[in-house]
């Protein structure tokens, strides 16, 4: 099993989702996150007075998949979170040694 993460801009979240639920991925986890990469925040105008954003808005979103399908599910976040442009994110995928399903105690590839 792995635990695929992505960091990925706010608005390309319901792409996401529907990217994912095409998939047939039954179950994920979405965080609001801050943070920066490359382009180390940007700069904005507000009345007139110019300041440093240095952290930008995110969202991470986090499922836990199938070894087989950890590849499938990082190609279709990747199209579903592309605009092109810096600050587009990242995405990983970690091994997952447990799962446990709280409601029933299964463990393993059951517990997906």
């Amino acid at each position: 099993m792995k635990l695929v993460t992505a960091v990925v801009k706010p608005h390309k979240l319901d792409e996401v989702k529907t990217a994912l639920q095409e998939l047939g991925v039954h179950g994920l986890t979405v965080t609001e996150a801050s943070g920066y990469g490359r382009q180390r925040g940007h700069t904005e105008v507000y009345r007139g007075a110019e300041y440093r954003v240095d952290l930008v808005p995110k969202v991470r979103i986090e499922v836990v998949v199938g070894d087989e399908d950890s590849e499938a599910v990082i190609d279709a976040v990747v199209r579903a979170a592309h605009t092109g442009k810096i600050g587009d994110g990242k995405v990983w995928a970690v091994p997952v040694e447990t799962v446990v399903r709280v409601r029933t105690g299964e463990r393993g590839p059951d517990a997906l």
